[in-house]
């Protein structure tokens, strides 16, 4: 039965597809079997999403983009009778990945052909003989059968391997790549490649994204599919296969009650690594909880919110505070840790009922990636990549099955296991196998990694890993980490500290995505023409009554260490601009400003006098007034009453503006920065986390330093870990030119190393 499996793999990975309908397995078999793949017309676009309930929150899963049907069982899928006449273009903007219909009005049914067509064709090539070649296949694999054969040998009847046994064998053959037309690509490739596949709008990738075989083999779904079960599945086209799925221990009474949507994954040499699962329903958070259990699973994955565009995702099957039951599983909560890209929970779990106590408790860590946004992927694999990182350190090696699930717990979680395997097979092999891996655990689970824009961010990740590694640093490794960056590097004609700045240097500014801020009617309201906000993340002010353009100002959002948005950089306001920077700070209930710059540096103005000296200073509808101005060592602090006459409303706000930038070069020390971040964090816990107004002149330089910092020490204060690089390289995505000078990036990594040598002498950071 395996050599079958494995022959059947080789031929779908070669571009053959086998039509005869073999025998049924044990359900508890890892050979593969049922429908052949629906037809498929590139021409046409995807079909609108068709609901067809079986409960509550039943619907049908569809791409994002225009790619290949899915997989629907039982094999009967329903179509539109009128199809739209051409294809969008794949993009960021793209539908989403999910969602449901409230009605369809016309419907007819179509069987699904057992040729593939279109882009399918090379792999429905193969008909006529295709099983004369069976016995031969047999005949070649044997003697890697009975090499492998000891790798299924301890398999338990739940599916997990017995915890004394290493699994790191390889589980599935891989066909020679001189057969294939996507073979595993070397890494020192990885690079131009990319580019010659992200080349005419990702052409090439796309391409290679409707090579995947939907189901490379055939496989049933009768549990799924039984009427008992219909309730538990949240799409009706997302069905877990009967090889493959998760049995769970039926309870007394209870018809059909091992089944949950779930399918075991492998990694990249080890064996049910994953389960893959939908995000529970409110009637499957027991079973859910039951499989936690059962499998000794030990680490969550979630890649979704509960919530998207206003559609349940999934149930929240955790407790907010305290403890609560789930079926015979009590759950409560111990910690949660909120980050800028994802959320950390731990749970204590224990079997309830258990009378004499002997029972364990087991701690249970959810990690909750919340940075993926509603449409398409997220804009840099830098958060994902650090999220990934966490999982893996964090998941005990005694424990079960990683549980990773998104809503229908196919294209996000899809995408998350491929990275996890393809970073594993990049540091064995310095190669990677995109194509054949998710060609692989679509065998054991339908639609893993669902469009050509999750299939593109894996590339993305695994690129983004090479080209700069792991920069993550304990801090007491901080003081050998700066020795090796200030020694010079041998052939490189520089220090490691300014090679590792190049290689920020080398990040490509997106111009054309600078749209609003290089339109004639703004170009006036920027102070340095090289210095304009990108459009994903400019702050937008409301537009004036009666004139147009009026929405712009030259300021970024700024993701900080605990949440998105956390800082405004903005440039110096110019003497036509400090309206709409009052306008900015009104809207966006900014309480706290720092200001990097003075009014004027070698003689010339680097940014206009905003606030009044003394009395009152109105711009427009808005009021300011200074209410009190303290000096201390590095900075002045000036509390200003901002009122919105127009409203009729008033607000208070700090400005923190720090003298210790000399006019040429960095400070002379970290003391007066280290003070005066400290100094707004206070501010913030007061006021509430509304955004930090952030700006020098440019708002790019100091600003960026500023934010850096900010970012740095609060990570060093929770985690001891730091990432001078990763944070920079953050920061200039989200602006250009943040950190602009070679100094300022050394300077980062002194004042870090001055907080960690006098880190009890600022308990106020703390």
């Amino acid at each position: 039965l395996d050599i079958f499996v494995e022959t059947m793999i080789h031929l779908s990975l070669s571009g053959a597809v086998l039509t005869a309908t073999p025998t049924h397995p044990p359900p508890t078999s890892p050979s593969i079997v049922t429908q052949a793949p629906p037809s498929s017309t590139p021409s046409s676009p995807p079909s609108p999403e068709l609901v067809v309930t079986t409960g509550l929150n039943a619907g049908v899963v569809t791409p994002e983009v225009p790619t290949a049907p899915p997989v629907v069982a039982p094999p009967t899928v329903l179509v539109p009778t009128e199809a739209p006449a051409a294809p969008p273009t794949p993009s960021a903007a793209s539908p989403p990945s999910i969602q449901k219909l409230s009605a369809v009005h016309s419907v007819q049914k179509v069987k699904p052909t057992t040729a593939a067509g279109g882009h399918r064709t090379e792999l429905s090539s193969y008909h006529g003989n295709d099983w004369l070649f069976v016995p031969l296949c047999c005949g070649r694999f044997k003697k890697y059968k009975q090499a492998g054969s000891h790798s299924n040998s301890f398999r338990l009847t739940n599916g997990r391997a017995d915890d004394t046994e290493l699994q790191s064998v390889p589980l599935l053959a891989r066909s020679p790549s001189t057969n294939r037309k996507y073979p595993p690509l070397p890494v020192d490739k990885l690079e131009e490649e990319m580019n010659r596949r992200m080349a005419d709008d990702n052409k090439l990738f796309r391409e290679e994204f409707n090579a995947l075989p939907i189901c490379p083999i055939q496989a049933s779904c009768d549990a799924a599919s039984k009427e008992e079960n219909k309730e538990k599945n949240r799409y009706v086209n997302i069905l877990p296969y009967d090889h493959s799925r998760v049995h769970l221990t039926s309870l007394e009474g209870v018809p059909d009650s091992d089944f949950i949507n779930a399918s075991y994954i492998n990694g990249y040499q080890e064996k049910n690594k994953f389960i893959a699962a939908q995000g529970p329903k409110e009637e499957t958070v027991n079973d859910f909880w039951r499989m936690l259990w059962e499998q000794n699973t030990a680490t969550i994955v979630m890649v979704t919110n509960l919530k998207e565009r206003k559609e349940c995702k999934c149930a929240q099957y955790w407790p907010d505070q305290g403890c609560w039951t789930y079926g015979n599983i009590r759950v409560s909560v111990e910690d949660m840790m909120v980050l800028v890209d994802y959320t950390i929970r731990k749970f204590c779990i224990q079997q309830v009922g258990d009378v004499s106590g002997k029972k364990p408790q087991r701690l249970v860590t959810q990690f909750h990636f919340t940075s993926w946004p509603d449409f398409g992927v997220p804009f840099t694999p830098i958060g994902m990549l650090k999220f990934l990182k966490k999982v893996k350190t964090c998941n005990p090696q005694y424990a079960g099955p990683i549980v990773v699930h998104c809503s229908a717990g196919v294209g996000r979680t899809g995408t998350f296991i491929v990275i996890d395997a393809m970073l594993d097979m990049m540091g064995a092999e310095r190669k990677v196998d995109v194509f054949g891996f998710v060609t692989r655990i679509r065998a054991q689970r339908c639609q893993m990694v669902q469009t050509d824009m999750q299939y593109v961010f894996i590339f993305q990740a695994l690129l983004e890993h090479y080209l700069y590694g792991d920069t993550e640093l304990e801090v007491t490794s901080l003081e050998s980490h700066l020795n090796k960056l200030y020694a010079p590097l041998p052939g490189a004609g520089c220090g490691g500290m300014e090679a590792e700045f190049k290689k920020l240097t080398s990040i490509k500014i997106q111009n054309d995505k600078m749209r609003t801020g290089n339109l004639p009617a703004n170009m006036k309201k920027n102070r340095v023409l090289q210095i304009i906000p990108y459009e994903f993340n400019r702050v937008i002010i409301p537009v004036k009554r009666g004139e147009e353009n009026t929405d712009y100002i030259n300021a970024s959002f700024i993701d900080g260490y605990r949440q998105k948005d956390s800082y405004m950089a903005c440039q110096g306001p110019l003497q036509h601009t400090i309206e709409d920077f009052w306008r900015m700070i009104w809207e966006w209930r900014s309480c706290s400003i720092v200001m990097l710059t003075e009014l004027e540096e070698r003689g010339q103005e680097k940014c206009a006098p905003y606030w009044p000296s003394d009395g009152v200073m109105v711009c427009g509808d808005m009021s300011i007034e200074l209410k009190r101005e303290e000096e201390s060592e590095s900075y002045t602090v000036r509390d200003l009453l901002v009122t919105n006459n127009r409203e009729n409303k008033s607000r208070a706000v700090r400005q923190f503006h720090f003298h210790g930038w000399p006019e040429v070069g960095i400070p002379s020390d970290g003391k007066g920065m280290i003070n005066i971040i400290a100094a707004v964090q206070k501010q913030q816990q007061q006021s509430g986390n509304h955004p930090i107004t952030v700006h020098c002149s440019a708002g790019a330089g100091r600003t960026g330093t500023f934010c850096a910092l900010s970012t740095v020490l609060e990570r060093v204060k929770a985690e001891g870990i730091l990432d001078v690089f990763q944070t920079v390289k953050s920061l200039r995505l989200q602006r250009p030119h943040m950190v602009q000078t070679l100094e300022q990036y050394e300077f980062c990594y002194k004042v870090v190393q001055e907080y960690i040598d006098a880190f009890s002498d600022y308990a106020n950071f703390k």
